[in-house]
């Protein structure tokens, strides 16, 4: 009985937010060419000197330009910034941030209702990952760039040990640890073939740690029967994130035949550049930030590792999208400037500015003869992430598991329980619920 009335007052709130919805939205239903439309301001933690050229280069073709100004934040800064001026009445229009901070900011943000945006159109217009902004309501968001998660490999390394080709799948690094991690006499690391099991040095470990469970066809988060968001974590459940944890855990133990990496080292890129890693699992951004570090390092690029049978393909993406907000004075003119600069068109120019793949599917079908973009797109189509109540903290629960694992202070099962119960806790009061 409790669960009908409860259910009965959702419905009721989404009828209501579906009106109030189109309501907004219905006075900007005309071509952003024919009328001067009001000026926009938006908040995220995209790079605001790519944002702003990229607007310029929409603006070019545009009869009216929009008028758009952009505050760049810290992902750290970002949160309380945006509710302190949301308290102040001084919000902006839109935000430009990525999926994985969408939650706690949920119910400061304006739907955009199916009745406005089919939402069969909208899955056909961009990437898979793009459906973590379809909620019951309607759209949270509108895709914008992603960067996806793929494997650096160092040519020479493999060269010299005989390995033509990068692994493809998780399995293939206990046989290529036998070949590529070396040890002196003592038994210390002095080249690795895989960086994983430390939050300490492992450049990435969240987003490596989340992908592993991704494939695992764990959700790290999920939705409840009332739609709201839970911890997916448990390792009771029906997709349990404890292979993927073991898995990534073994690589630190000694005991073990994918041992391969160690607590003393430094960062895992860093290991990479000066040549002493053979594998570096980082975002398709880092292409040439990693050529900065060393010019002589000969490295290339592959599709992240799989697993071989039994998994679903997924690589973490980071994914940005712009979302209106609630106290916006001008709803359907943000909508219609944010509907305009995302169209396929523009959206290859930020692809092409940042040397990324794009979130829109036309663009990606089209196809790419550049080498490097051309896998960065596949990634893109496999690229997944998961609603997160807060990227930082989380990377601190899932770094005191696996500390809790590999320094034998807890089982596997324990310290997955334990953490699934701390994220839990987390989502709870990110979404003001304790």
């Amino acid at each position: 009985m409790k669960s009908s009335k409860f259910q009965i007052i959702v419905l009721v709130i989404f009828v209501g937010f579906i009106i109030v919805g189109v309501t907004l939205f219905a006075t900007y239903k005309g071509s952003s060419q024919e009328q001067q439309l009001p000026p926009i301001t938006i908040w995220g933690t995209f790079p605001k000197d790519k944002f702003d050229a990229y607007v310029g280069k929409v603006n070019a073709t545009q009869k009216n330009p929009f008028q758009i100004t952009y505050v760049q934040k810290s992902q750290a800064a970002f949160l309380g910034d945006f509710v302190a001026a949301l308290a102040r009445g001084a919000g902006p229009d839109a935000i430009l941030v990525q999926s994985d901070m969408l939650l706690p900011s949920e119910d400061k943000l304006t739907v955009i209702p199916y009745s406005t945006w089919n939402q069969r159109s909208f899955i056909d217009t961009y990437i898979d990952e793009a459906r973590v902004y379809l909620s019951p309501r309607g759209i949270l968001g509108i895709p914008f760039s992603v960067d996806p998660m793929v494997m650096y490999w160092n040519r020479d390394t493999f060269n010299a040990a005989g390995v033509a080709l990068p692994p493809k799948y998780w399995s293939d690094f206990t046989e290529l640890n036998k070949k590529l991690t070396t040890k002196n006499e003592a038994g210390t690391i002095t080249t690795s073939a895989i960086a994983l099991g430390d939050f300490s040095n492992v450049t990435n470990a969240r987003e490596i740690l989340g992908t592993l469970m991704l494939q695992s066809g764990n959700e790290v988060t999920k939705f409840d029967q009332y739609g709201g968001v839970i911890s997916a974590l448990a390792p009771s459940s029906d997709k349990s994130p404890v292979p993927a944890v073991t898995y990534f855990t073994q690589a630190v133990n000694p005991t073990n035949p994918n041992y391969s990496w160690n607590h003393s080292w430094v960062d895992s890129k860093t290991a990479f550049t000066s040549g002493k890693l053979a594998t570096y699992f980082g975002f398709a951004s880092e292409l040439f930030a990693l050529r900065s570090k060393n010019p002589n390092l000969n490295y290339d690029v592959a599709p992240f590792p799989q697993y071989k049978s039994g998994g679903v393909a997924a690589v973490y993406g980071k994914l940005y999208a712009f979302s209106i907000v609630k106290q916006s004075q001008v709803p359907g003119a943000a909508l219609q400037i944010l509907s305009t600069i995302t169209q396929p068109n523009y959206l290859l120019n930020i692809s092409n500015d940042m040397y990324l793949p794009s979130v829109a599917r036309s663009i990606i079908a089209s196809g790419s003869s550049d080498p490097y973009i051309s896998l960065f797109n596949n990634a893109a189509l496999i690229a997944r992430t998961w609603l997160d109540a807060d990227p930082n903290r989380s990377s601190t629960i899932f770094g005191d598991m696996v500390t809790a694992i590999t320094s034998g202070r807890k089982s596997i099962y324990q310290a997955v329980s334990d953490a699934s119960e701390q994220y839990q806790s987390l989502i709870n009061q990110s979404l003001g619920q304790q």
